[in-house]
């Protein structure tokens, strides 16, 4: 654009330097106001004093910067803190056109853009709106009340367009999480229903990505049941998809006939390779139910125990452990301990954010309070036995900051025979 007739500059007439000029309208609080700052793009100190006029009839009742080119205006935007909505006209000095939309939605993308046409640019007004601008006036129609009002529906347009781009990522961030719960958590595989599975996991920290807990339920063609329990030391997706390694590694192994030492031996293998640290270590604790249903077979290594169920009675169990994965690789021995079963039993399975949960300043659950827990609990079926733990355990902690970790409960036992 041309320079106006007049030789005084907006920003000269406000006081402050010519290249970047800060007005504010003096109008009264109404309606018309918006938590936001104006910023006008403009070349022509006439138009801008006539912007400047307009802005204070209008009674919008924010400040206004006058940037004379786009980079002074780039520049602008890379300091503020605060919404901005920018009146932009399309020919400066410093480019040229829609160029001007393109380069200032690219630099600033939270910022409201209307831009400033000619009586003969309609048109290119439409195609600023198509470039990512808010809204286009026409220079020469433009009045107070159009001018306060194109601004608060820019800014309205603009927040509702974040509001909506949140969404999308929120819905994208929940379709991830779900194909990553739905490896992390499986449907066990039984082939028949002689053996209940009752299992729960509850993410510990709200619209977080599940961590490195993870369980596993496998019936074998000899009637055998295989499950395992483990905990991925650490948060976050590295620990997540290694949990997700760690279960159909052991998924793979189980079905391929391995022995039970030997799977432990194996995950603690891939554990080593595929961890991102070398401190990142895993408990584990694995369990065969052989066909005859009398007996358990348990390896753990450095796992909580577990909670025995006969008929409404809940005992703690502490199977023979070793040590924990990948803190001294190739030097853990794991045994097997064979724990009898009653046709009423049931053993419970659990990581151990279900008992670390904070009870009081200095106080946490810990492995007697969530016995006691328990024991109030044991004519529950197993399904209603998991959730009571788990919900008691959230109830408790809920006044200290809630569950801190994730936790994974399985309840697994023999159905009677009928």
């Amino acid at each position: 654009m041309t320079d106006s007739p007049l030789d005084t500059s907006v920003g000269q007439l406000s006081g402050i330097p010519e290249q970047q000029s800060v007005l504010t309208a003096a109008a009264d609080a109404s309606v018309w106001d918006v938590d936001a700052v104006l910023l006008l793009v403009e070349d022509d100190s006439g138009d801008a004093l006539l912007v400047e006029e307009m802005l204070t009839d209008s009674e919008l009742d924010a400040p206004l910067t006058w940037c004379k080119t786009l980079a002074e205006a780039r520049r602008f935007l890379l300091g503020c803190r605060t919404s901005v909505c920018v009146l932009l006209d399309l020919h400066l000095p410093d480019v040229n056109g829609l160029d001007a939309v393109r380069q200032l939605v690219e630099s600033a993308p939270d910022a409201a853009v209307i831009v400033l046409t000619g009586l003969d640019e309609s048109e290119t007004g439409l195609s600023a709106v198509a470039q990512g601008a808010q809204d286009y006036l026409v220079k020469g129609r433009i009045d107070p009340e159009v001018l306060g009002r194109a601004v608060r529906y820019a800014l309205q347009r603009k927040h509702a367009e974040r509001s909506a781009a949140a969404m999308r990522t929120s819905r994208l961030i929940a379709q991830e999480n779900a194909r990553l719960e739905r490896a992390l958590l499986p449907i066990p595989l039984l082939l028949d229903n002689s053996f209940q599975v009752a299992a729960r996991y509850e993410a510990g920290r709200a619209h977080g990505l599940l961590s490195g807990d993870f369980y596993d339920v496998v019936q074998t063609a000899d009637g055998a049941v295989h499950a395992v329990i483990g905990d991925v030391s650490g948060h976050g997706a590295a620990e997540a998809a290694l949990g997700v390694c760690l279960r159909v590694a052991w998924r793979t192994a189980v079905l391929t006939g391995v022995s039970q030492r030997e799977k432990i031996g194996l995950l603690e293998g891939i554990l080593v390779a595929e961890r991102s640290d070398p401190h990142v270590f895993a408990t584990v604790t694995t369990l065969v139910f052989p066909p005859s249903r009398d007996k358990v077979l348990v390896a753990r290594a450095g796992h909580p125990g577990m909670l025995l169920r006969r008929g409404t009675e809940v005992g703690w169990v502490e199977p023979e452990a070793g040590m924990a994965l990948g803190l001294l690789p190739g030097a853990g021995r794991w045994s097997i301990t064979e724990l009898d079963l009653f046709p009423d039993s049931g053993l419970v399975l659990f990581t151990d954010g279900l008992f670390e949960g904070r009870t009081g300043p200095k106080t946490r659950l810990g492995e007697d309070g969530l016995l006691a827990v328990a024991g109030k609990h044991g004519a529950l079926e197993p399904p209603a036995f998991v959730d009571a733990l788990v919900a008691e355990a959230t109830e408790s902690a809920s006044p200290y900051g809630g569950l801190a970790d994730d936790v994974a409960v399985l309840h697994l036992g023999w159905k009677a025979e009928s």
